[in-house]
């Protein structure tokens, strides 16, 4: 038994001893193999290009034809990629002073012009808040031992906000043409040089085309329009219309009913989050053109208010916010019911919690890309009261503002806008029939009825543009639209023209004039 023991422990000791040599082993093998490779580039990049892409302004290569050697394609994406991040880190840079991820994708010696800019930046205390939008790349030069590259970026749009102390002294939209150089090193294509340009010969831009706006006047096929519309969700699936639940024979019945109340014209909403955000999700895209398809059979024009339920506006978020109005507008330009792109419903309400400055500064850069990729329909923005309407007077075709205040103060407040010479939408108005519980001294639907005759003279006597709110009465209102008070909610669900049991409620016959 002992002599049995003896061999048990001394197999035991050989079997440990062979198995700590193997990890040993093991452990020493993994060290050169990782000595003998690159590091993992992404673990390279100190301030973080995630997995999740943080930027992704549009890029187009306009010329690759290149003397010395072919371009690999392969080659083509890593010099885009790591051109891009070097926009990237430079502008984190710039907001954090961290100069980091600048080792990374620059020379040594293009890296001191970036490094004495962060240090008078700090000493200054002044931060630049800066973003790319588009790049436009031609090769000029590709070395033949693939160490060297040197192309055009064209027409490149940036915007920038300086601060100092904290404080926005100004803000700037630029477009540039840069000359770049970039040299292959360590698995990295970092920037050797980049240089401004004089300015390449723009574009040509197409021309106008129905509809348009001529004065004060919204124009189609040569005749003047009047917007008789009104705001439009599906009873049963109300702020959610391009859901699980969407119904398109639902929405066919409603758009007769409209058509058939004397109405033109019906304003809808894509959800930002919903429709995929900078992936805009191709089955919602489908839904969105099946009811434009309808619109168009019932001859109704279409208002599209875009980013419904965003409400960041954040400079390092505008690049994905372009690549979702791109691929939007793309898929819908043409289509014959779209009357007008309205960029965001009442951005005036963030304001106070997302600044003035840039809110109103993302409103911009968004018109102008909207105009860049459809030159033929009208722009606007719904602003949540008269109040605001002056804002981006110059920028956007036509004027909306939204007004659920009393009427006996509407002509004055009407006052400050009505000398704009532009056509001009009271986008949403309506009263609440809600009475009850929670709303004691509530209007009843006979209260409802005055106040949609009473309005109607006042459109008529002003000639405005008008689209009421809204169609239904609602059962369900979703908490993220008026939050949790019930009061609110239950107020919310009543400004329907027909009721929650599809009965038409006595104002539906003023709902146009």
């Amino acid at each position: 038994m002992r002599k049995q023991n003896k061999m048990i422990y001394r197999s035991f000791i050989i079997i440990s001893f062979i198995v700590i040599n193997g990890l040993i082993l093991l452990g020493i093998s993994q060290t050169l193999s990782y000595l003998n490779t690159g590091a993992d580039r992404s673990m390279m990049l100190h301030v973080g290009v995630k997995n999740k892409q943080a930027y992704i302004p549009k890029v187009n290569w306009k010329d690759t034809i290149n003397p010395a050697r072919p371009i690999e394609k392969q080659t083509m994406i890593d010099i885009q990629k790591d051109y891009i991040n070097s926009w990237y880190v430079r502008n984190v840079g710039y907001i954090t002073y961290d100069s980091l991820g600048i080792f990374d994708f620059y020379t040594e010696s293009a890296r001191e012009n970036l490094m004495r800019g962060i240090e008078f930046n700090i000493e200054n205390n002044i931060k630049v808040v800066s973003t790319t939008l588009k790049h436009n790349l031609a090769l000029d030069f590709y070395s033949a031992d693939g160490q060297l590259v040197v192309f055009e970026d064209q027409n490149v749009t940036s915007y920038t906000q300086f601060f100092k102390e904290n404080e926005l002294q100004f803000e700037t939209t630029d477009t540039s043409d840069y000359k770049i150089a970039m040299l292959l090193e360590d698995g990295f294509w970092r920037v050797r040089h980049i240089v401004k340009q004089p300015l390449a010969k723009p574009d040509t831009i197409q021309q106008k085309k129905s509809p348009h706006v001529r004065g004060n006047k919204i124009i189609i096929d040569s005749s003047t329009y009047q917007i008789k519309g009104i705001n439009y969700y599906p009873q049963k699936t109300p702020w959610n219309m391009f859901g699980d639940d969407f119904e398109i024979a639902t929405i066919k019945k409603d758009l007769e009913i409209i058509k058939n109340a004397g109405l033109n014209t019906i304003r809808i909403f894509v959800p930002y989050e919903e429709f995929g955000k900078e992936y805009v999700k191709v089955e919602k895209l489908q839904k969105l053109q099946q009811v434009l398809d309808l619109a168009e059979e019932t001859n109704l024009k279409v208002v599209l208010t875009l980013f419904d339920f965003y409400g960041n506006y954040a400079i390092d978020d505008w690049t994905f916010t372009h690549r979702h109005v791109e691929q939007i507008v793309h898929a819908i330009k043409d289509h014959n019911a779209l009357l007008a792109w309205d960029i965001k419903n009442e951005p005036d309400l963030d304001f106070e919690s997302r600044r003035k400055e840039t809110v109103l500064a993302w409103l911009n850069e968004m018109i102008r890309q909207v105009r860049s990729l459809d030159n033929v329909h009208p722009i606007t923005v719904g602003w949540s009261s008269i109040e605001f309407a002056n804002l981006l007077r110059d920028d956007l075709d036509i004027i909306s503002f939204h007004y659920y205040k009393d009427l006996e103060n509407f002509s004055e407040s009407f006052n400050t806008i009505s000398s704009i010479n532009k056509p001009l939408v009271l986008q949403e108005f309506g009263l609440s029939s809600n009475s009850g519980l929670w709303a004691p001294f509530g209007n009843s639907e006979k209260d409802q009825a005055f106040y949609h005759e009473k309005f109607q003279k006042i459109i008529q006597e002003n000639e405005l543009h008008y689209m009421s709110w809204t169609l239904y009465d609602f059962d369900n209102i979703p908490t993220s639209v008026v939050g949790r008070l019930p009061w609110r909610k239950n107020a919310q669900k009543h400004f329907g023209f027909i009721d929650s049991e599809g009965n038409k409620k006595d104002a539906f016959q003023f709902i146009s004039y």
